[in-house]
């Protein structure tokens, strides 16, 4: 996980702990065969794919913590 995606996906998601849990439940519907919302390069792990996507705005946390892609 690179620490800059952390950064400005932090900006976003201000709440560390709630960053946390769309993190690992976004990786957790990757590694389950989802696909990812954004173009991809083989060096990228699923918490990065699962950062760019919240930092593009593809995944966002609506009332009640659930997480939804537009």
């Amino acid at each position: 996980m690179k620490s800059d995606l952390v950064e400005k996906a932090s900006e976003i998601v201000s709440d560390p702990l709630i960053l946390i849990n769309m993190v690992s439940k976004r990786v957790r519907q990757l590694n389950s065969g989802r696909s990812p919302l954004i173009p991809t390069r083989p060096s990228m792990g699923a918490a990065d794919i699962a950062l760019t996507e919240i930092i593009e705005g593809k995944i966002r946390l609506v009332a009640g913590g659930a997480t939804e892609s537009p």
